[in-house]
């Protein structure tokens, strides 16, 4: 597919259903290209299509089918947007090669970010303010590469990534890295932090 240069080959492009319940259009919002009148639009569709639909596959939906609605804060930005948004200071990363930037290698490997809400636990973190029980949820049942939670909401980004580094930070208490690979909490048994949640449903 080429690069969309039409409003209707732009519509084509979001009506592209990426799993179950999530279509292209779902990850092409911006506050940031809304505000200054920039455009959001993928150079390359076809990798983004297909790295967008590993993040909803393997990671999105069976989120949503174990804790319900999950809400998208932010998904696909092109590499122009990331670029504005950094000089601009809008809490972009300068490269987001393979992972907002959906339809840009990183290393030779493709993946895929988005900011989301997981609004059941939203409700939770609100009482505890702690992270940690999602994060370690997630990490004992899911094929991610990275999360990154921020104290609004307990939105997190969420990456797939070919090579999965399996990192887990946050800007949330304790705040930094919560694990990687040599760590030595990388590894055990965490059922403890999330022993009231609901059984992982796969779609």
């Amino acid at each position: 597919m080429k690069k969309p240069q039409t409003v209707e080959s732009l519509e084509n492009l979001g009506r592209i259903r990426l799993s179950k319940n999530f279509f292209f259009r779902d990850f092409l919002y911006s506050e940031v290209a809304n505000f200054y009148g920039k455009s959001n639009i993928p150079d390359n569709p076809d990798l983004a299509i297909e790295a967008g639909k590993r993040l909803c596959e393997e990671l999105l939906e069976p989120l949503q089918a174990t804790f319900g609605r999950i809400t998208i804060r932010s998904g696909y930005r092109s590499k122009e947007l990331n670029l504005f948004c950094n000089e601009k200071g809008h809490n972009c990363g300068k490269d987001n090669a393979a992972s907002h930037t959906w339809d840009e290698l990183y290393e030779g490997k493709m993946g895929a970010m988005t900011c989301i809400v997981v609004n059941w636990y939203s409700d939770r973190y609100e009482q505890t303010g702690d992270f940690r029980p999602l994060a370690w949820w997630i990490h004992d049942h899911l094929p991610y590469s990275s999360m990154y939670f921020f104290p609004k909401l307990c939105a997190f980004n969420l990456g797939w990534y070919e090579q999965p580094s399996r990192r887990i930070d946050s800007y949330i208490s304790p705040k930094g890295c919560l694990t990687k690979p040599g760590m030595d909490n990388h590894t055990g048994d965490y059922s403890k932090w999330y022993k009231d949640f609901p059984k992982l449903i796969s779609i």
